[in-house]
């Protein structure tokens, strides 16, 4: 099965750092036309480039926009557009956590947390759709959680709005069907992030999360780029409207950790 991306145009949102600068990384190894989106972006020395393995370097475009604000996506989404003519796959991996029990969090904080998660999924999806109605055809890729699944204590935001992001892709499924672009959402689970910080934690603290998953390590931000650009190749034009759960199999029984003790 060849997964042939070669000249798509991709936008990923949140790309400056992080999973979503190895999942541009990754792409553009594959041979896409990559664009990053992100509020601001480290020294251009530090950029999130990859080498082919050939010593060649294959670029990935930088555009600053933030997410949360109508009239900056509109403008990054046009200034693709006018570069490329068009945008054949959409990844909203942009997001931010906000912790703590409804009782304590604020409504700025709260907001804040919906705006990006969710608001910035909607506005990405509606600048960017009209482009994939045009040319017949596209793939929009939603960052949702496992949090969507199984919400924690304390995190009433963070839940609230991944869960609302699966339920809108399904609608944008249904709504975009008829010009054949499929709208998907991923489920990551545990991998470890300046945000998270699972992997500072104190051994019996990491070990008491990895004891959730059926496979008992941390995901890799390769492991969730894997999903993703299957997801955007043409092998996975029959699948739409779906949270796929790329989570290492997290509660998928009571208590996996048995497996491992016997």
């Amino acid at each position: 099965m060849e997964l042939d991306l070669r000249n798509k145009v991709v936008v990923i949102t949140g790309a400056a750092r992080g999973i979503g600068a190895v999942i541009a990384q990754r792409f553009a190894a594959e041979g896409a036309r990559v664009v990053a989106f992100d509020l601001a972006f480290p020294d251009p020395a530090e950029g999130v480039g990859v080498e082919d393995g050939q010593g060649e370097e294959l670029p990935v475009e930088q555009v600053v926009c933030n997410v949360a604000d109508p009239e900056s996506v509109q403008a990054a989404v046009d200034e693709v557009a006018g570069r490329h003519g068009t945008i054949d796959v959409l990844v909203n991996n942009a997001g931010i956590n906000v912790e703590g029990a409804v009782a304590d969090i604020e409504w700025a904080r709260w907001k804040a947390c919906m705006d990006v998660n969710v608001g910035g999924v909607f506005l990405m999806s509606q600048a960017v759709a009209p482009l994939m109605q045009a040319a017949g055809g596209g793939r929009i890729i939603n960052a949702a959680s496992f949090a969507a699944i199984v919400p924690s204590v304390a995190s009433a935001a963070y839940s609230a709005s991944k869960s609302a992001v699966v339920q809108l892709t399904r609608v944008l499924a249904s709504e975009l069907g008829p010009w054949d672009i499929t709208v998907n959402a991923y489920a990551p689970g545990m991998v470890p992030t300046a945000m998270n910080g699972f992997a500072e934690m104190p051994t019996e603290a990491q070990d008491r999360l990895l004891d959730t998953l059926s496979l008992r390590r941390w995901e890799t931000p390769d492991d969730v780029a894997n999903l993703l650009i299957f997801l955007a190749s043409d092998q996975a034009s029959y699948i739409t409207g779906t949270l796929l759960d790329v989570s290492g199999g997290k509660l998928a029984t009571q208590i996996p950790s048995r497996a491992y003790g016997r």
